[in-house]
C-alpha cells in the first residue's frame, strides 16, 4: 500500500497539481489585494461609495441599527447585502484574472500544431484495376 502511494505521488501530474494549488492559493492573496486595495476603490468613485454589505433582515424580535449590532446580540440575521458583495466581488475577481490569463497567454509564444504526418493512402481504384486486368491476362 505504501509503495502504490509513493508510486501515485511521484506521478507528474500529481507534483504539477500540487504547485498549482500552491501557486493558485498565493496568487489568490495577490488578487484579492488587487480587487480589495485597487480596482474596488476606482468602482466606489463611480457608485458614490455604494457599499451593500449592512444590508440585513432580522429574522425575529428586536430592533437594531447595524447588522454588527445585531450579530453581537445573537439575533438570528439574513445578511443579504454581504452575499450581493460576494457576488459582485467574484464578478470583480473573475475579470482580473480572465485579463491576467489573457495577459499571460499573449506573452507565451505561440506552439506550433505538429505536422501530420502523411499516411500511405494505399493504392487507388485504378491501380487495382489495373492489377486484376494484368492478373486475369496470365
Amino acid at each position: 500500500m505504501l509503495s502504490e502511494f509513493k508510486d501515485f505521488i511521484a506521478r507528474g501530474n500529481v507534483m504539477d497539481m500540487a504547485v498549482g494549488i500552491i501557486i493558485g492559493a498565493a496568487f489568490t492573496a495577490i488578487v484579492g489585494s488587487l480587487v480589495s486595495d485597487l480596482v474596488n476603490p476606482i468602482i466606489s468613485l463611480f457608485t458614490a461609495g455604494l457599499d451593500f454589505s449592512g444590508l440585513f433582515i432580522i429574522l425575529g424580535e428586536g430592533e437594531f441599527a447595524s447588522l454588527e449590532t445585531a450579530e453581537e446580540s445573537g439575533a438570528a440575521v439574513f445578511a443579504y447585502g454581504r452575499f450581493i458583495m460576494a457576488v459582485i466581488n467574484f464578478l470583480i475577481i473573475a475579470w482580473v484574472v480572465f485579463v491576467l490569463v489573457k495577459a499571460v497567454n499573449r506573452m507565451k509564444p505561440a506552439e506550433e500544431e505538429p505536422e501530420a504526418e502523411e499516411e500511405d493512402p494505399g493504392p487507388t481504384e485504378i491501380d487495382l484495376l489495373m492489377e486484376i486486368r494484368d492478373a486475369l491476362k496470365k
